[in-house]
């Protein structure tokens, strides 16, 4: 479980010395200190909204096995399944 917090979260691998809002323990060498970003915000009706962006990340970041384009900025939903590296997790949003 990644805890998410209102604003951006970058996600990457733990590194001593790389300070990332959610890192994760691997030894996945294909996954970026800093890899990929969501950003977590409301909407004018209060929904709270979930965007994807690379971060940009040497191997790309992927949801639902379709690359990003740099510039991409994606909402992504309960069940979306995001790729980093070798790594796959899928987005839950209670």
């Amino acid at each position: 479980m990644l805890p998410l917090q209102e604003g951006d979260n970058i996600i990457g691998r733990r590194c001593a010395g790389t300070v990332i809002d959610i890192p994760i323990e691997t030894g996945d060498m294909s996954m970026d200190r800093r890899h990929c970003i969501i950003n977590v915000k409301r909407n004018k009706q209060g929904e709270i909204i979930y965007i994807l962006r690379d971060a940009p990340s040497l191997t790309g970041t992927f949801l639902k096995n379709e690359l990003l384009r740099d510039k991409d900025r994606i909402r992504i939903y309960d069940g979306d399944v995001v790729t980093i590296g070798a790594t796959t997790f899928m987005i839950c949003t209670m």
